[in-house]
């Protein structure tokens, strides 16, 4: 996990250098510079993960000169792809995997990437051809941005790092439809800053002659798996995925841990790595590290839940109290670290990671990508009542998984409402289908799309694109400013491509979501969190901190000048007196503070970013 950075032609070492080192949070260990001639500079700040040695040092070269690499990211099956080199005759000077990655392509061109199990943003120039190849991984886990300007092609981890080539640091012109959309842009190329893309995930390309050729090497669609016939079976397969998938998580020459929430995934997720270790299975002796957000005295503090699983595991958390006046003064720099726009502060999350390395550890497993892979927060649940629409014990079943979703007190839920929840959608949804609507997704017309239920085909853009690119991202900013690495086993290709083959009523059943989930890990975790129904996301305790301890804080600056006279907030006399209600305690509404900071945000980072490089 590291920064990179890229010009084509070559640029002058000195702001060359001053241009890399705006990403020294990714890469705190050691940098390293390559000119190659007057065509290409290649950047790299490093976080020593593999092969700590200068043997992992980057940009990597072969020996002849032809080839060079930066590469941000981790291939977890470089072992065994190692081994299908060395059988091919190759040689190997460390124990990195970006000597593996760059064998790879020197074996297999372009089409190395497809045996990548991991996460990357790549860039590999030929000095032969003269040309430069460029490659991110299937889902975007890892960032890379690029931007022409003034004749030069520019690429880096973060957008930071390209602004010293601009004049001027300009708005995007669609910075109004994107802060309105925030869960929308990140799976475009739309960025936040004018003139500078980002390049897609499940893309290579080739830049030659100043020109930028990309396709897309992987979709999901065309990837999907013929699945075992029974549910017990479909079970057992996913229990095999998920622990291969953690155990190749588990490689590091670093400590690990975990990030904790107490809820399924990272809990399933931590479960499965102590399950690893107990049968010798582990990569990693140093991996026994939970960390947890806990936010005391309010609605979204679920420590509780993970000190079930820690203690059922026999090991020790680490907790972390989430308190906004510790690192307020700081919101300004992580907004400028972060870069984008987000609907919660980032905040606690910054606040944990920062925690992880203090404590020593560099890498952590942690369970992103299964809420949305499987209807976690039961986004598109009510989808599968179509699919469901000729049995009624299986309508049944899945309202029920209704039934105690926000209150696990709650005995019995509200026949009434559930017939009317299900008559308007079943209502709606007959007249979408014989109009012809088509769920939302940019690969609707792809014949396989068709293929799937009506609620993979909802799932599938969740998690391809809209809400879980938005979080990819968010969790890479918040990791890497504190220099840490987060691993996803939920989002191995194995895993997403089984996931999509598989019926609703595998994700759905018996009133739960993440059925099969629950079932696979179920002998390794606490009853209380396996079968537990209530949700709660990772977030600010927005509220509570406005009418507590940030009250003064959002006071004062609703009332400045600057923000009344702020060209990114759109009627902020309206947005001042929403945000004076709710400090004054005269409405106490969650959803409407978190509208309310999604509003405010923009202004936040109008100082942050333009006005930082102005000044």
């Amino acid at each position: 996990m590291c920064g990179i950075l890229g010009t084509v032609p070559a640029t002058a070492y000195e702001s060359f250098k001053d241009s890399l080192d705006t990403l020294t949070h990714r890469g705190p260990d050691s940098f390293g510079i390559e000119s190659i001639e007057s065509f290409v500079s290649l950047g790299h700040r490093r976080l020593s993960i593999l092969d700590i040695s200068k043997n992992g040092h980057q940009p990597m070269q072969t020996d002849d000169k032809r080839y060079s690499v930066v590469f941000n990211g981790e291939i977890y099956n470089f072992l065994e792809i190692k081994k299908e080199l060395l059988d091919l005759g190759h040689h190997f000077k460390s124990t990195s995997d970006t000597e593996v990655l760059l064998k790879s392509y020197i074996q297999w061109g372009e089409k190395s990437v497809l045996k990548f199990n991991g996460m990357w943003a790549i860039a590999i120039w030929d000095n032969h051809k003269k040309e430069l190849f460029l490659s991110r991984d299937r889902y975007g886990k890892k960032p890379l941005f690029y931007a022409f300007i003034e004749g030069k092609f520019i690429f880096a981890s973060e957008m930071k790092a390209i602004y010293p080539y601009f004049k001027n640091i300009e708005v995007s012109e669609d910075f109004d439809w994107m802060k309105k959309n925030i869960f929308f842009y990140e799976a475009t190329d739309k960025c936040l800053i004018k003139g500078i893309k980002r390049f897609p995930a499940g893309y290579s390309g080739t830049l030659k002659e100043g020109k930028l050729t990309t396709y897309r090497y992987w979709n999901t669609l065309d990837h999907l798996v013929e699945v075992p016939k029974t549910y017990e079976e479909q079970v057992e397969r996913f229990r095999e995925l998920f622990m291969d998938a953690c155990k190749l998580r588990m490689r590091a020459d670093v400590t690990i841990g975990t990030a904790l929430s107490g809820g399924l995934d990272s809990s399933a997720t931590i479960s499965a790595m102590a399950h690893l270790a107990k049968n010798n299975n582990s990569y990693s002796k140093d991996w026994q590290h939970a960390f947890v957000a806990s936010f005391p005295g309010t609605p979204l503090d679920e420590s509780h839940y993970a000190k079930m699983v820690t203690d059922n595991l026999g090991m020790k958390s680490t907790f972390i109290d989430i308190e906004p006046l510790e690192h307020w003064g700081k919101l300004e720099e992580y907004f400028y670290l972060f870069e984008d726009l987000y609907i919660t502060s980032p905040l606690p999350m910054i606040m944990l990671y920062g925690a992880v390395k203090k404590n020593g550890v560099t890498v952590t497993l942690d369970g992103h990508g299964a809420d949305e892979m499987l209807s976690g927060y039961q986004q598109g649940t009510l989808e599968s009542l179509w699919d469901a629409r000729f049995s009624p014990k299986k309508i049944k079943d899945i309202l029920a998984i209704y039934q105690g979703s926000e209150n696990e007190d709650t005995t019995q839920y509200n026949k009434t409402s559930n017939f009317k929840l299900l008559s308007e959608f079943m209502l709606k949804k007959s007249a979408k289908k014989l109009l012809g609507h088509k769920m939302p997704s940019k690969d609707q017309d792809h014949p396989n799309f068709k293929k799937l239920d009506n609620h993979a085909q909802y799932l599938y853009a969740m998690f391809h694109e809209n809400i879980l690119p938005t979080l990819l991202r968010n969790y890479d900013r918040y990791a890497m400013i504190n220099s840490v690495e987060i691993r996803m086993p939920f989002m191995d290709h194995r895993i997403v491509s089984f996931m999509n083959s598989l019926p609703y009523s595998s994700k759905l059943g018996d009133g739960y979501t993440k059925r099969i989930v629950r079932d696979a890990l179920d002998p390794y975790m606490p009853k209380e969190v396996t079968w537990r129904k209530s949700k709660i996301g990772f977030s600010s305790p927005i509220v509570d901190w406005m009418q507590n301890e940030l009250k003064e804080w959002f006071l004062d600056n609703v009332s400045s000048r600057a923000f009344l006279e702020s060209d990114l907030v759109e009627n902020t006399n309206d947005l001042k007196n929403k945000i004076t209600q709710i400090v004054r305690k005269e409405n106490n509404s969650f959803i409407d503070a978190q509208k309310c900071w999604t509003e405010f945000s923009p202004y936040i980072w109008e100082n942050a970013v333009l006005k930082r490089k102005i000044s």
